[in-house]
């Protein structure tokens, strides 16, 4: 079942919002990563516990920046009317699996399957 052109723009709204949000805190992240790159912690242990917290913040902000790219890809398939079609099957993503995940490329047959491969591949 197609979406309807409604979902489709709860989709586009919702993925653009979630991106301007994503956007936002990268932001204030780098300028906040700046202001505490002039410090300078006397004691060794706090030294190492502010490098790691600033490690933490980097993967975290590094996995922001991907979600942001699955979210601009999600939207060029909205604009290609592409948006909640498998990209291996070719069949319909169901509207559940898209309200979970909108930047979702796979059905969950082929999703599934792909995982059992990745698996195989591991053994």
């Amino acid at each position: 079942m197609a979406l309807t052109k409604k979902q489709v723009a709860d989709f586009d709204k919702q993925l653009t919002d979630w991106k301007a949000e994503l956007e936002v805190a990268q932001s204030d992240t780098v300028h906040a990563m700046h202001e505490q790159e002039q410090t300078a912690f006397p004691d060794p242990t706090d030294q190492a516990n502010a490098e790691t917290d600033l490690n933490f913040d980097l993967r975290i902000k590094d996995r922001e920046r991907r979600l942001i790219k699955k979210i601009n890809q999600a939207l060029e398939r909205i604009k290609a009317g592409e948006f909640g079609l498998c990209e291996s099957c070719g069949g319909d993503i169901s509207i559940k699996r898209l309200q979970a995940r909108p930047v979702t490329t796979l059905c969950i047959e082929c999703k599934t399957a792909q995982e059992q491969e990745e698996r195989t591949r591991l053994d």
